[in-house]
């Protein structure tokens, strides 16, 4: 969607300033927020791409103003209410005002080094042949969804070089909808520098991006 997480290339924000020595987390709640986060993830109460979208849908002044760690806070809070497992009221109320809701899976502590060892694999089986091959020049399509989509909006309407094919892999744009995986081949489409910025930009740059199959037209 194009929302506030979709910044590539826009002015007015400043130079991305790199932290020498970053730490995984900067206090406490950072680490719990990214360990519930991740085991609410494990209950399949909602797919990756949904737990995504609901971050990127705050609103941009909120999303702005938040950091790394409250942004995933904030879209874990609209995924529980969504599923019907905390109420708003509780939310506000900061405590349980109901019995919880029974889970389909619980992620035990004991089990959480293997699954983060055996990760969230995407990749899929499909019939379809793949529509490019590695060298073929592609052309970006031009969308404006109002859901998820992996394309960010500098790269739309350009043209590059696919460089990798992946396979087919979950399509994050219906699985974020509970729209089904809908899985489609998946490649790595590399850009010249001034195709994304202009004449202006560093010709000696290119950017690469991932981009599903049906993003893509030939060129």
């Amino acid at each position: 969607m194009n929302g506030a997480q979709d910044l590539g290339g826009m002015h007015g924000f400043g130079p991305v300033v790199r932290e020498a020595d970053e730490p995984l987390f900067h206090a406490p709640w950072e680490r719990r927020a990214f360990g519930v986060t991740l085991a609410m993830g494990a209950t399949g109460s909602w797919t990756l791409d949904a737990s995504r979208h609901a971050r990127e849908s705050l609103p941009p002044a909120e999303y702005l103003a938040a950091s790394y760690y409250e942004i995933w806070a904030k879209g874990l809070e609209r995924l529980v209410v969504a599923a019907g497992l905390v109420g708003a009221d509780e939310l506000a109320a900061g405590r349980a005002l109901r019995p919880g809701a029974r889970l389909a899976r619980v992620l035990s502590a004991e089990a959480v080094p293997a699954a983060l060892a055996r990760g969230g694999p995407t990749d899929r089986e499909t019939a379809a042949p793949p529509r490019f091959a590695v060298g073929d020049r592609v052309r970006t399509r031009v969308i404006n969804p109002v859901g998820h989509t992996r394309l960010p909006r500098y790269a739309r309407g350009k043209t590059g070089e696919i460089v990798l094919h992946h396979g087919a892999h979950v399509f994050p744009d219906t699985n974020a909808h509970g729209k089904g995986e809908a899985p489609q081949h998946l490649y790595t489409v590399r850009f010249a520098g001034r195709e994304l910025w202009g004449e202006g930009a560093d010709p000696t740059l290119s950017v690469s991006i991932d981009a599903w199959e049906s993003y893509l037209d030939a060129a």
